[in-house]
């Protein structure tokens, strides 16, 4: 076999190789259906455009995407993160919402401290229903899915809390180096997420707990410890997301606010290559599920595909990702035997002889 073949089935069979060609035909199909898709203009000293909005509008669910990713790694599943967004957000929007000044840095912080400590909580009361009491991760993280819902529209008596507070919305909006700053904050987290578990130990001990809890614990690794933090983790990103969800719109909706991230992020974790059994897995393949559902769902807005359907193009774009990427699937179907091909003859293997 050439170096050229094996180069060339080397990348075919790479993980990540399918999700960027699917995400570069859909760049494509977006600049035939509208020419200026790829255009990105400069106006008032900030960039604007179609991929400028993509990346922005990703930036929540990469940082939803980044905590599942470790929580998936160890082989569990966290379907509350949805309900931490709102959770969050609405507790951040609610103090602000009471200050004199909605405009003052310290209300914010305030705000943002308060927000986070309560998903840290609830995070760690996820970790605890999961290492400690031994419940079924899809079961303990269902309660609070549930349950936070309930949550966030107590916190925000059922209504829409709005704020007009700039600093607050500066974290949705905001730009910074002409760039929106929700794509900086994304950025710093998967890089600190990946300083984390790349640069230490703790990247290796969370794969080692996803292949095999029992035997890493044999080991001398303390694995309730290990599925305890990346809950807490999961619930750290999920608020963040949700300061970023509730400060794009400057409102706080319990009932809306990080509805069915949950299952976005999965697909995003799913797509970059991270298995749902545990085990290995992959921050930029991570990353880049999320850009690519996210350039999914503003290929829907702009082609008009009406709401009712609009779920199903995705589910059907997904299920084709997904499908490609398994080995077991590209087999079957990329199998050939070659023409005049015949199967080598099966010859009879001698005897043995036995002793007399």
């Amino acid at each position: 076999m050439s170096n050229r073949t094996a180069g060339y089935r080397a990348l075919t069979t790479h993980r990540l190789f399918w999700p960027v060609v699917v995400l570069v035909g859909m760049l494509a199909a977006n600049t035939v259906y509208r020419p200026g898709f790829l255009s990105v203009q400069m106006r008032d000293g900030h960039l604007y455009g179609s991929l400028i909005d993509i990346l922005r509008l990703s930036a929540p669910l990469i940082l939803v995407a980044l905590g599942m990713t470790l929580v998936i790694a160890t082989g569990g599943i966290d379907l509350s993160v949805g309900s931490l967004c709102a959770i969050s957000g609405a507790i951040a929007c609610l103090y602000i919402s009471r200050q004199p000044d909605q405009n003052s840095l310290g209300g914010v912080l305030t705000a943002l401290a308060l927000g986070l400590g309560v998903a840290l909580v609830l995070g760690a009361w996820n970790g605890v229903l999961v290492a400690v009491i031994g419940i079924q991760p899809i079961i303990a993280t269902l309660i609070l899915m549930v349950a936070g819902r309930g949550l966030a529209q107590l916190i925000t008596e059922g209504q829409i809390l709005t704020v007009n507070s700039d600093p607050y919305k500066a974290i949705g909006v905001g730009h910074l180096l002409t760039l929106p700053l929700a794509i900086f904050l994304a950025l710093a987290a998967a890089l600190l997420v990946a300083a984390v578990t790349r640069r230490t130990a703790l990247g290796l001990i969370i794969e080692s707990v996803g292949g095999n809890a029992q035997a890493s614990r044999l080991a001398g690794i303390r694995s309730a410890r290990i599925t305890f933090l990346v809950y807490v983790i999961s619930a750290a990103c999920a608020a963040l997301a949700g300061f970023m969800m509730t400060a794009n719109v400057s409102s706080a909706d319990g009932n809306a606010a990080g509805l069915w991230v949950e299952l976005d992020a999965i697909l995003a974790v799913v797509i970059g290559g991270t298995s749902l059994a545990g085990g290995r897995f992959s921050l930029g393949g991570t990353i880049l599920g999320a850009l690519l559902i996210q350039t999914l769902t503003t290929t829907v807005y702009a082609m008009n595909i009406s709401p009712q359907t609009s779920l199903l193009f995705k589910a059907v774009v997904v299920i084709a990702v997904c499908l490609i990427q398994a080995p077991g699937f590209r087999a079957r179907f990329t199998r050939r035997r070659a023409p005049g091909a015949r199967p080598a003859p099966v010859t009879e293997q001698p005897k043995a002889q036995v002793p007399a």
